[in-house]
This record gives C-alpha cells, structure tokens and sequence, in this order.
C-alpha cells in the first residue's frame, strides 16, 4: 500500500475515534443546551446569558484554538523532527515553558481588564437584563485563562498524534455544566448564575485532566522568566505566525459581536434562538470537521516540511471528499425535519411552541451554511500547515466584511432569519478565496482539489435529492402517525424513521457508484486496510 492511502486511511482511523468521542461531547452539549432551554426559554435571562458567555468564549477562539492550531502545533512539530538529541530536547523544554508563561501571562490581563471594563462591553449588545448579564460576565471571564491552559495541553497532545483525551474534555465541561445549573440554580438567585459557575468548573476540569497526559508524553510545563519567554525562538516564531491571524481571528470576534448585536436590537428572544440554532449545527461541525481538522494539520505539516506534495494534496483532497459526503446529505435531511429535530431537543420547560418557531426559521439558514463552514475548517489547515497564514486571514476578513454588510442589511428586512443566511453567505465567499488561494501554495495543486471537490459535492446534492425526496413525503406521515405520543416520543420516532429512510438511500447510490470516500472509511472501520 502507497504512503497517501496509509496516511488516508490513518486520517480516517485517527477521524473515526475522535468523531466518537466528539459525538458524546456534542451530545452532551445538546443536552447542556437543552437544559438551559428548560431553566431559560428565549427570554431575557437566556440573552444576558448567551451574550455574557459569547463574550469571553470569543476571546477563547483568538488566544487558545487560533494560537494552538496555527502557530504552536506546527513550531512544536518542528522541534520533535528536528532530531532527539539531549540539547535538542532541553530546547523543546524550554519551549513548551515559554509558551506556557506566555499564554498564561496574557490571558490572565486580558482577564483582569476585561472584568474591569464588562460594563462598557456590554454596552455594545443592548440586551434587555444589563445588570445581569455584567455580573454572568464577571462570573465567566477567568474561563478564558484556564481554558487557554488546557488548549495548549491539547495541542502537545494532538501533535504526539494523541487525541483521545483532548476529545473527552468537552464531555467532562458541559457535565459540569449541566450539573452545576440544576444543583446550584435553588442557590444563586437564577439558573443563568448557577450555569456560569458551570462553565468555570468545567474550564479548570478540562485542564487538570489533560495535565497528567501530557506529563506522561515525558513533556512538562512550568514558568519561566517573561525576558526568556519573549527571547525563545520557539515563541518568537509562534508570535510571527500569530499576529497576522490574530487580525483575521479578530475580525470574526468582530462579526461575532456585531452579529449578536443586530440580534439584540431586532427584538427579545433573537439572539438565543440564534444560538441554539448554532448550536444544532455546531454538532454536526464538531462530529466531523472539527475531529478531521484536528487531525489533519499535524500530518499535512509533517508531509509539508518533508515536502511531499503528492500525499500532501491526495489527503487534503480526500479530507473534502469525506466532509462533502456528510454534510451535504445532512443539510438536505436537516431542512426535512428541523422543526421536529429543534422540538426533540429543546420543546420542554420554557421552551415552548413559540421559541421552536423562532429557532427553526433561522435554523433552515444556517444548516444551509454546513458544508462551506465546515470544509474551511478543513482547507484552512493545508496553509497553517506551510506556515501561511496570511492568505487564510486575508480570506477571512473579506468573509467578515461581507457577513457585517450582509447582516446589516438582512436583519433590516428578514430580522434574525437574515443573520442567519448572511453567515452562510460570508461562509460561501470564504470557501470560494481559500480554493483561488490554494493556487498560491508551494505545491498545491488548486486547480485539481478545486475541481474534483465541485463535481464530488455536485454528486452529493444529487443523491441528496433522490433521498430526500421520498424523506420529504414519508416524513409528514410519520409526524401525522406519532403525534398521539407527544414531543418526545412522537417527534423523536419521526426524525429516526425519516434518518433511517435517508440513510438507507443514501448509502444504497454511495455502495452502487463505488464511491471512492466511502470506501476509504468502510475500509478503515472494517480493518481491510490492515490487512492488505
């Protein structure tokens, strides 16, 4: 067997476990959003709450994934090849230690001045509770800081090629989550102050049970001085990479927060239906996306730094194709039964008939969007991987121009509904930079990616619609059929005969045409690769 299959099929085998375990993880956090749906509804408790945790959640996304995925885990991988010799692994030590005291060192007064300035912050979302969502936003700052710490932990871990427990965190925080809301709810006044106390356990469980892994690699992390810190090489070089996608990090914390703040003047409620909208395709995202781009940007930087380009480009390429083969059929079957998924999960307590109205109309907008976010987050690595960072930032800041317009604009006429599509749009215009981008990259052969990708994800839609059209029908009759069971049941048997139907279609044309993507991951699950 060539090196790209073994490097293909060890995405997929690496993609499979990861899956699984962000399948729980996005399970669980159905179920954390299902309790907040319960305890909060889509009124102003649940906004103060859904703006309060965007906010350090944003800054999250710019210090901790961008800084780990971008900038750390190829300079880490650099150190690990570069030879295992004594002095060698005492400066990869020394490294790992600056790194640390840096991350630590600016989270920790990105924190201290955040609490200090919440009012004026909030200012900016003119959501209807003011002072409550200060005080959420005071409780959830310091999330920042520990949750930075363990995304460097998963970053050590996930270049040593171990992803496991990384994958297992997001499962132990929206635990604490869950618990911490209905425990401590009786105790702090509302549900919205025990669920931030949730999320800062949660943060700090992430990180200490990352830590003795990590230890285990024979790796460890301290601090060291802040003039060694900013003089190590290593952290020199992280920092270079860094900036320029700080900038087009920062822009999508900017259309984050623009966008929430369209929600918050267009009227109550929109900006939680957002999120649980979000939260829906966020995962399918996670599932797949995240777990494939995760494992990815290790192996496409060591393929890029030994400059082997055709295995390079053939796994980039069978990466999309895997993406293309799932996102696509569920976007079609999510648009089917959306109003019966959002009831199943969300239909109880305070949210009720209306708020699953209101989720599902700007849900159908950005389930539209799935398969542009998602295979971004999957060409994006192929420029980290070459330590190129500019071009996917220039491609994300235009994206985030257009979302603001679009948002501006939408939200006139369609309210939370056009923020929704004006995301999808933006997303549609980044997936369409990063593949004319790719041409720029040493080695990459954008025209062939380019292309194969539109003719597999044109196959995909026309296998969706021969699926979804018998769905389409068999769907109001099972809803018809299970309504006498009530939401839970009724609703719930509906959506899994209708999955079920789709599937079955689905994989019936997929088996049929002998497609290529299936058969790399039927191989990997069924160990046919192992044994040939």
């Amino acid at each position: 067997m060539s090196s790209v299959k073994k490097k293909e099929k060890n995405i997929v085998k690496s993609g499979i476990k990861l899956s699984i375990l962000t399948l729980l993880s996005r399970v669980m956090g159905l179920i954390r959003e299902a309790t907040k749906g319960f305890f909060l509804g889509t009124g102003a408790l649940a906004d103060a709450f859904g703006v309060a945790f965007l906010i350090p959640n944003l800054l999250r996304r710019l210090f901790a994934e961008n800084s780990i995925s971008v900038a750390f885990i190829p300079t880490f991988r650099s150190y690990l090849e570069d030879g295992k010799t004594k002095d060698n692994r005492s400066e990869t030590q020394e490294f790992l230690n600056a790194t640390f005291t840096l991350i630590s060192f600016l989270t920790t007064i990105v924190v201290v001045l955040g609490i200090i300035l919440t009012p004026f912050i909030v200012m900016i979302f003119n959501v209807t509770d003011f002072n409550e969502t200060v005080i959420l936003t005071r409780i959830m700052f310091p999330y920042l800081l520990v949750i930075s710490i363990a995304a460097l932990f998963q970053g050590i871990l996930n270049t040593m090629n171990i992803f496991s427990p990384s994958g297992f965190t997001p499962v132990l925080f929206n635990l604490c989550v869950i618990v911490g809301t209905i425990v401590l709810s009786k105790y702090t006044g509302n549900a919205a102050r025990a669920m931030s106390i949730g999320v800062i356990t949660g943060g700090v469980i992430q990180a200490l049970f990352q830590l003795p892994f990590v230890l285990k690699t024979g790796w460890k992390v301290g601090f060291t001085s802040l003039g060694k810190t900013f003089r190590n090489p290593g952290t020199k070089r992280v920092i270079a990479l860094i900036i320029p996608t700080i900038i087009g990090m920062a822009s999508y914390q900017i259309n984050d927060m623009v966008s929430t703040a369209l929600a918050g003047n267009v009227g109550e409620g929109v900006v939680s239906s957002l999120q649980y909208s979000l939260r829906l395709q966020e995962l399918i995202l996670g599932i797949f996306a995240v777990s494939i781009g995760t494992v990815i940007l290790p192996n496409l930087a060591g393929l890029a730094r030994q400059e082997k380009w055709e295995e390079y480009n053939g796994m980039l390429l069978n990466a999309v194709k895997i993406i293309a083969m799932i996102c696509i059929p569920i976007t079609f079957y999510s648009l089917i039964t959306g109003t019966e998924l959002i009831s199943v999960v969300f239909k109880r307590g305070k949210f009720d008939a209306a708020s699953v109205a209101s989720t599902f109309n700007v849900f159908i907008f950005h389930i539209s969007g799935l398969f542009f976010i998602a295979v971004n987050r999957i060409v994006s690595p192929a420029f980290y991987a070459q330590g190129n960072t500019k071009l996917p930032t220039l491609a994300g800041i235009i994206s985030m121009v257009s979302d603001i317009i679009l948002s501006i604009v939408l939200s006139i006429y369609m309210k939370g509904p056009g923020i929704a599509l004006a995301l999808t749009l933006a997303s549609v215009i980044n997936t369409i930079l990063l593949f004319v981008f790719l041409k720029y990259l040493k080695c990459a052969d954008a025209k062939k990616i380019a292309l194969s990708t539109i003719l597999y994800c044109a196959k995909m839609i026309v296998f969706s619609v021969i699926a979804g059209v018998p769905v389409y029908f068999a769907h109001k009759i099972f809803v018809e059929k299970f309504a006498s069971l009530g939401n839970m049941l009724g609703n719930g048997l509906a959506v899994i005969a209708s999955a079920l139907i789709f599937a079955v279609i689905g994989i019936f044309l997929l088996i049929v045409t002998k497609d290529k993507a299936l058969v790399a991951v039927k191989n990997k699950i069924t160990k046919r690769g192992a044994e040939k």
